[in-house]
């Protein structure tokens, strides 16, 4: 069987989400099946090392005059035909709405298909053209797929509800987490990152961005309550966010002397995130609104306390009692539970050892088996009627 995998995004140097669950999927696809041929799609980019080599795989590069629904809707399906594909996976929740191989599309949540008024004003243009884009391609690119995999219950039955799925279509497989998330604590490394980065003594680690489901402005609301308690004690440490925007929701919520105590770091590599989280006293990851939420694992697995949410998928990811759970739309709920784990260092611990023990339950490797036997499946039943 010979299978194409979409990688648009994967050379690029400033890798997220999505990016890194389609890297983690080839990483250990690598490993677990020397049989079957692999030709994965990228875009050219900076990071075109990323993907180790491997006899049965090989990376084609696509570009495009028409950016990016040019490369997705023109270049890549008939690149996947051109190669021989008998299946073809979309990574990232969209995919070519007509294509000769058989599809197999991740769909990793359908945010930008509900009427959520939280997300209708907020959000950069480039998010707001991008969810125009899904919401256009999306329903079309399902109908089509041989299979769907989402990333955890909650989302199967979002997803299920929406399209109304009656067959067997649509999957859920969880995400993993990365087998160097783990409690660094050698410190000459500590130190080195803690230098390279200008990281402060005491700090909270929040890893969120522009995206309003993210819940940056909660975030700050409620660190700024806590900050009433326990004054200019600890920092607020966040990666790769605009200075302009930060300034913008201080403004709003009428804390502009809050900056003084927030750490931006610039975008950190994902190989450098262990180190980072390692030194933080909390790990903030009360989102809005997510489809699985891996720094919850990635987080646990560092051996931090973790604040995350009671709402989505989060619950089912964090577990009952490896995570302080919260309700991410009240700010005084979230510094309260920022207090618990200041005050109460016997919580703190328990947290941190339970969330150790609860990342161990989520692997890329099994992950990427859950896969492979997908796409055999698919395989097989393309040699029956439908």
């Amino acid at each position: 069987m010979k299978i194409g995998i979409e990688g648009q995004r994967l050379f690029r140097k400033k890798k997220h989400g999505m990016d890194m669950v389609a890297l983690e999927l080839i990483k250990n696809l690598q490993k677990i099946d020397q049989v079957n041929e692999y030709v994965i799609f990228v875009k050219p980019d900076a990071d075109n090392t990323c993907i180790p080599e491997a006899p049965n795989f090989k990376v084609v590069e696509l570009s495009s005059k028409f950016g990016y629904p040019g490369w997705e809707q023109i270049e890549l399906p008939k690149a996947a035909y051109k190669e021989g594909c008998d299946v073809l996976h979309c990574t990232s929740n969209t995919g070519p709405i007509f294509c000769k191989v058989p599809l197999v599309t991740t769909l990793h949540d359908i945010i930008y298909l509900e009427s959520v008024s939280i997300f209708k004003k907020e959000g950069t243009w480039y998010q707001k053209l991008g969810n125009m884009y899904r919401r256009f391609f999306v329903p079309p690119v399902i109908k089509r797929s041989r299979k769907v995999i989402t990333v955890s219950n909650y989302e199967k039955n979002r997803i299920n509800n929406f399209f109304g799925f009656n067959d067997n279509r649509l999957t859920a497989i969880y995400n993993g987490v990365g087998d160097h998330f783990k409690k660094v604590t050698d410190k000459l490394t500590l130190q080195s990152i803690k230098k390279e980065f200008e990281l402060p003594d005491n700090f909270f680690f929040f890893l969120g961005n522009t995206d309003p489901k993210k819940n940056t402005i909660g975030v700050l609301k409620a660190f700024a309550e806590f900050n009433s308690f326990y004054p200019d004690q600890y920092k607020l440490v966040m990666l790769d966010y605009d200075e302009t925007e930060l300034q913008r929701l201080l403004a709003s919520i009428n804390a502009p002397e809050l900056r003084k105590l927030i750490h931006l770091a610039g975008y950190v590599p994902n190989v450098k995130l262990p180190s980072i989280i390692s030194q933080a006293t909390i790990f903030l990851y009360p989102s809005l609104r997510e489809s699985f939420g891996i720094p919850i694992l990635e987080g646990m697995a560092c051996g931090i306390p973790v604040i995350t949410s009671n709402t989505s998928s989060m619950p089912e990811v964090a577990g009952t009692d490896a995570a302080l759970i919260i309700d991410p739309f009240n700010p005084k709920e979230i510094a309260q539970a920022m207090r618990n784990l200041v005050e109460d260092k016997m919580l703190a611990n328990v947290l941190a050892e339970k969330g150790i023990e609860r990342a161990k339950n989520f692997s890329w490797k099994v992950m990427a088996q859950n896969v492979l036997e997908l796409y055999e499946d698919v395989y097989h039943e393309l040699k029956m009627p439908l």
